[in-house]
């Protein structure tokens, strides 16, 4: 299992919709059809896309505060820059911790 060094999640009553989230981050952030953002694993990354939107069914998982994606350490640097140009701050970014990221699957 790989370490991680951070996490994060959206905070959905602070989000704009912007959505330079994902323009700086893709592999992290994914928009909705109701326009604001949520927080992804991409395969890529994982070995499968988990996606935090608080739908049904496999791939998908909780959003908000309990929906919180690792983020891989070669996309530190962007979801930093992600959190830092959003207009709404909803981006919250943690320390890695395995006990609340196993919570939200």
């Amino acid at each position: 299992m790989a370490d991680y060094k951070m996490m994060v999640w959206i905070d959905q009553d602070l989000c704009t919709g912007d959505g330079i989230c994902e323009e700086i981050a893709p592999d992290v952030f994914e928009g909705r059809d109701d326009g604001l953002w949520v927080v992804k694993e991409e395969a890529r990354h994982f070995g499968s896309t988990l996606v935090f939107d608080d739908e049904a069914g496999d791939g998908h998982g909780p959003e908000g505060a309990r929906g919180v994606a690792r983020v891989p350490d070669s996309l530190i640097e962007d979801v930093i820059e992600s959190a830092e140009e959003c207009p709404g701050e909803c981006i919250m970014i943690e320390p890695y911790n395995p006990e609340l990221v196993a919570e939200g699957r």
